[in-house]
């Protein structure tokens, strides 16, 4: 088993579920991240995500990663408990925080993501209706996907068939 020893205090990392508002011409989107993953050999679809830093609150955090990976400002709606990353390997552990990203606001206008030296981000605006079919076609074709992501978009397909 592997033990992460960064830990600043009870969680290590944040994942970002951000719904950026409708507008005219767009309908309420998500934000995917995509980089190359030595572990699995491919680019892998995730979600924003990083690392807590000491005396950093999980939503600061996700406000600050979000801005970093993508270029959006985000208010946080609401955040996970501490949930497991892989409980059979590791103790690595995220919260999952909602964010809502208002469109029509100037921050919110050219963004332009600032990642951290050696980060290599590409970031997708996918509409939230579609997220599992575009991750389903994906996995078939081009990327490996991250399977929290896969399972969240997965809930979401079947909580709309209910």
């Amino acid at each position: 088993m592997c033990h992460r020893t960064s830990r600043k205090g009870d969680c290590d990392a944040v994942a970002i579920f951000c719904i950026l508002s409708a507008t005219k011409d767009k309908p309420r989107e998500t934000l995917l991240v995509s980089q190359f993953r030595p572990p699995v050999g491919k680019l892998t679809f995730e979600f924003p995500a990083g690392l807590i830093d000491e005396n950093e609150t999980a939503e600061q955090a996700a406000v600050r990663e979000l801005k970093e990976e993508t270029g959006y400002f985000g208010v946080p709606r609401d955040t996970s408990p501490i949930i497991y990353s892989d409980p059979g390997l590791t103790n690595a552990n995220m919260k999952l925080v909602v964010m809502d990203v208002d469109r029509s606001l100037e921050v919110n206008q050219n963004v332009v993501a600032v990642p951290d030296e050696g980060e290599f981000i590409d970031v997708f605006h996918i509409p939230i209706d579609n997220l599992y079919s575009f991750l389903i076609e994906k996995e078939k074709t081009t990327h490996a996907v991250d399977a929290r992501l896969l399972h969240f978009a997965y809930g979401l397909c079947v909580a709309s068939k209910l």
